[in-house]
Order: structure tokens, then sequence, then C-alpha cells
């Protein structure tokens, strides 16, 4: 595909390394350094311009773009480029757009205005933090078919029931039809067979249905009740504080927000009449136990500086606050907040790069390709694809035990109509079947990469 982003940042930067492998990828910017820098790292051209003048379009063959991608600092930059890009025959447009304001134009910006797809990143990130707030047990919380199948990530603390058990063992025991894809055992990442044996400290990402899933957080803590959380603090009042805190209200959990500037406050105030706000220093070690922060249930660290809320996350951690969610954007930090043992890390330009990555597959995925969905996880390191089974290749009709799978991959479940199957040897993959896959290895473009 032929693909134009517009907007070098953080997230044009991402999406212009992960695209190139596979696509025709031109990158714009106005800053000529930052195109130097895109062009020098991933294999991209770069034209240093202004997005909104149409001889940069051109120049960028904006006519023969399958997609068009606006990621600027600027929502209003955004979404007329797009307009521009498809008056000239971009078939194709994608838009971040950030501020509250434009929620309720969303679709007809869609509907009347011909831009495919808009990008909210710090309502989807909301999203992610509220999923997690739901089950605080959960470090993260992914959906496939389109919601029938949860992955999720916890960590199996010391006294659980799952410490000291065979995967083998496993369903029996939890009396649930659930599958552990993948285990992270310090830095080892493991694929797992039945022998493999749980330990504390070890984090699983697992499989199962919706239903499966909610019954599972209910068993593995008998206080599961009383663990639930009613009380939340947010540090922090940007715009991923505002839209979790609506959600987080109307999942019936009290709210307080702890942000700096005296006008963010009284805009928050106007817009959250049933959340705490409070007008203060929430770096301050004095505040943060003057606000009684430490007695919540849950602490959230939303300031605009990642090493702040990594050390915010720590106090509040070693403070005894059971659940702790992070916003941290910078790749490196991320990685270093896993070995700081910070479990609930959130990453809105991680979470946007995802979300326009899958709308590309799906592209893609209408062209022939037969993914549909794919998420990155561990850093990087273990990806989750889900695959659609479109033709009748030599794999359908088989028993999965008489398939060789290649070593680091593993079939987590297929979805059958609204039927939802964890895979044995016996189950075979059919027409239409959709087949979520986990794996260390990368670049499967269809299902049949998976086979030997």
């Amino acid at each position: 595909m032929d693909i134009i982003i517009v907007g070098c940042g953080k997230v044009g930067s991402a999406l212009a390394e992960v695209l190139s492998d596979e696509h025709n990828v031109t990158v714009i910017d106005k800053n000529e350094n930052l195109i130097e820098s895109v062009i020098n790292d991933f294999d991209v051209m770069g034209i240093a311009g202004n997005c909104l003048q149409t001889d940069v379009l051109e120049e960028a063959n904006v006519d023969k773009a399958n997609l068009f991608i606006a990621v600027t600092a600027s929502d209003e930059v955004n979404i007329l480029s797009c307009l521009i890009a498809k008056k000239m025959k971009a078939r194709h447009c994608i838009a971040r757009v950030r501020s509250p304001e434009f929620d309720k134009q969303l679709v007809f910006m869609r509907e009347e205005l011909g831009i495919s797809m808009m990008v909210n990143p710090d309502y989807n990130a909301a999203n992610e933090i509220a999923k997690v707030m739901r089950y605080p047990a959960a470090i993260n919380i992914e959906s496939f078919a389109k919601g029938r199948v949860d992955l999720t990530e916890i960590r199996i603390t010391s006294g659980s029931i799952l410490d000291g058990v065979a995967l083998s063992h496993l369903s029996r025991r939890m009396r649930l039809d659930i599958l552990i894809c993948a285990v992270q055992r310090g830095d080892e990442l493991v694929i797992p067979n039945g022998n493999f044996v749980l330990r504390a400290g070890d984090k699983i990402h697992m499989t199962a249905s919706h239903s499966n899933m909610v019954k599972f957080f209910k068993s593995i803590s008998a206080a599961y009740r009383e663990k639930r959380v009613k009380k939340a603090v947010l540090i922090g009042g940007g715009r991923v504080a505002y839209h979790l805190a609506q959600q987080l209200i109307e999942m019936g959990i009290k709210v307080k927000i702890i942000e700096i500037d005296k006008d963010r406050c009284l805009e928050l105030s106007e817009r959250l009449n049933k959340v705490d706000i409070s007008c203060a220093d929430g770096t301050d070690h004095d505040i943060l136990e003057e606000e009684h922060v430490y007695d919540a249930d849950a602490v959230v660290t939303l300031t605009g500086i990642d090493e702040e809320n990594i050390l915010l996350s720590l106090l509040a951690k070693n403070n005894g606050v059971e659940k702790v969610v992070t916003k941290v954007n910078r790749p490196s930090l991320i990685q270093l907040s896993d070995t700081l043992a910070l479990d609930s890390i959130i990453s809105p330009k991680t979470i946007t790069v995802n979300q326009i990555i899958q709308y590309v597959r799906a592209k893609q995925n209408s062209l022939g390709n037969s993914v549909t969905t794919l998420y990155s996880l561990v850093n990087g390191r273990l990806e989750a694809i889900e695959f659609i089974v479109r033709d009748k290749k030599e794999y359908v009709d088989v028993p999965l035990k008489k398939l060789k799978i290649r070593s680091g991959i593993l079939i987590a479940s297929i979805v059958r109509g609204n039927e939802l199957i964890i895979p044995k040897g016996d189950d075979c993959l059919k027409l239409n079947d959709s087949v979520v896959v986990i794996t260390t290895n990368k670049g499967f473009n269809d299902l049949s990469d998976i086979f030997d």
C-alpha cells in the first residue's frame, strides 16, 4: 500500500517504523530535522513542508495514496489536511483528534466529510485504564473477535491458587475453559506446554471468553469483592483524566483529581460535577498525604512527565495502594517500569499506533490478507494476532494434533460464529473461523505462515 504520514512526532515516527517494513511510506513535516531523522532511521520517503499546501501533497503523490494519516500536534490541521487529501483523491484518511470539543462531531466527520477514522489517544487510553479498574488483579486486557475473546495479563502473587500449578491441571482445578498462552519469568518469555509449572512472580497471558474471564477473577481471590476499586485518585487533570473520570463515575467509583493548574481545575469542576477536584501539586509528598491519596483503592498517575508518573506510582505502591496505573510514553521508560515491577503501564502513543495498525491490517485483509487484529505485548517481544480463515487450505478440517506448528507459536482460541473454542488436539480449523495466535516470532501475514 502507498501510505502518507503527516507529522513526524512520537506517533508519526512509530507508525513510519512499523509500516515501512511492508508498505511504501512517505512522511511530511515542517521540521526538516525530524524529516531527516526519520529518513535516516527507516526506509521511507520524506518531504519537508506544510501538509495544508496542495503542492506539497502533490509532491507526495496524494492522488495515489491508499491511506493518508494525519498525526500532527494540531487537531484542526489533522482534520483539514485529511479533507484536502480526500479532495485530492486519497482513498482513505485517518485523523488524530484529541480535544473533547470534537467528541460529538466524530460521526459527522466520518459520514459527511469522508474521514475514514478518527483516533482519540486520550479517550482510548482512558478506556484501557477503565478496563483494568474493573478487574484489579489484571495488568492489561485486550479483546479479539469483536469482544468475544479476552486476552488478559496478570502477575501470580505468593499464596495464589495458581502458584505451583502445572498447566495441564489448570482447567480442571479452576473448572473454567482458559488457556495460558505465554509466561514471563524474569527476563525469560516462554510459550509454555502442559508440563509447565506456574510460580509466584510469573506474569501470565491467558485467553478465555469474557464470561469465563469474569469468573476467573472472582475465583482467584476469596476477597475479590472487598478488593474491588471503590475510590480512585487521578494525579494530573489532563484529557486522559477527564475521559477516565467520566467512565469511573459510571462504574460507581468515587473519583478525586489532583491538578496544579487553577484554570484547568475550574474547567474540570464545570464539566465533572460528581468528581472531587483538588487544586494542588500532586508531585508533593506532603500534599499526597494531606489528600489521603494512599488510602485510595487505586491511584492513576497522569502528569505530562513520564519520570514523574513512575516516581509517583512507586510512592503509591510502597505506601500500600492496591492498584496503581502509570501513564508512560517513552519506550525506554516503559521497559524500566517493568524492572521496577510497575505492572499496569498505559501508553497513549502505543495505543494510537496499534489502533491505526489494526486499521491498516483490515484494509490489507480486504485485499486478501487474513490478519484482522494485532497487538504487540511485553515491549514488542510477544505478538497476539487474529486471523480469519478465508480459503480452504491444506490446514483446514485437519485436527490440530496432526499439524506441525512452528516453535514459539500457540493457537490460543478459535471463534466459530458465536462459539468460542479453547483449542485442543482434536479440534480443527474451519472456513470463516477467527483464530487468535500468540507468538514470540514476527512478520506473519497469513495463517499458513505459522505451519511448517
